[in-house]
């Protein structure tokens, strides 16, 4: 882990991340958290009918994100162990701004500040970027049935949401890195040129990435 501790790697649906965590908390011996997306009961509901359930699926996320990240890390002060995280906090935002109308949007930012405050920053936010062609056929291969007919233009509203969010972002050191090229899981070089740049020592700020 270098000399960090709490490492989150994010990115659009299908970048990678849960993969890229499992592989990089598997090297360093750290705690691994996945999002526990599939116990969102209304998750499928939403793809089938957004405008519907727009609101109740992005409150369910916060909720089980803020809940898990706040017993995970409470934990990790006592026993002082590393953790890498398949999603920031954030991710909650993000999303909710790309799905939900302005009133509601305003309403869930007002809570979400709320519980931001509770929850410990990353000191890496390592940004997958792979291309919406790549993101579009990883998608196609994992096979979530829900996934494979997303409304048109939505991933790049994800991937511009990712984009404006952490443009500016500060405190963390938010690394946006271009994985067009790369493949961690079948090449070894390609996971080593990933894994070396996130742990590498920065000061904090937002940092443009293609290894």
């Amino acid at each position: 882990m270098g000399p960090y501790a709490y490492i989150a790697i994010e990115g659009n649906i299908g970048a990678g991340k849960t993969t890229f965590s499992k592989m990089m908390a598997e090297r360093t011996g750290s705690k691994v958290i996945h999002e526990r997306f599939a116990e969102n009961p209304f998750l499928e509901r939403f793809y089938e009918n957004p405008e519907s359930h727009a609101f109740s699926v992005e409150l369910a996320f916060v909720a089980d994100r803020f809940k898990q990240l706040g017993e995970a890390l409470g934990s990790r002060n006592l026993f002082r162990q590393n953790v890498i995280s398949d999603y920031n906090f954030a991710k909650s935002l993000i999303f909710a701004k790309a799905n939900l109308p302005k009133n509601e949007f305003s309403l869930f930012r007002t809570m979400f500040g709320l519980m931001e405050d509770q929850i410990p920053s990353p000191e890496v936010i390592a940004v997958l970027n792979p291309g919406l062609e790549k993101v579009k056929e990883q998608i196609k291969e994992r096979g979530r049935k829900y996934e494979q007919d997303l409304p048109k233009g939505y991933l790049e509203k994800i991937e511009n949401g990712y984009k404006t969010y952490y443009k500016y972002h500060r405190g963390s050191r938010v690394l946006l890195i271009d994985t067009s090229e790369l493949d961690f899981v079948e090449n070894l070089d390609d996971y080593e040129k990933l894994f070396n740049c996130i742990i590498n020592p920065r000061k904090p700020g937002v940092y443009e990435i293609k290894p």
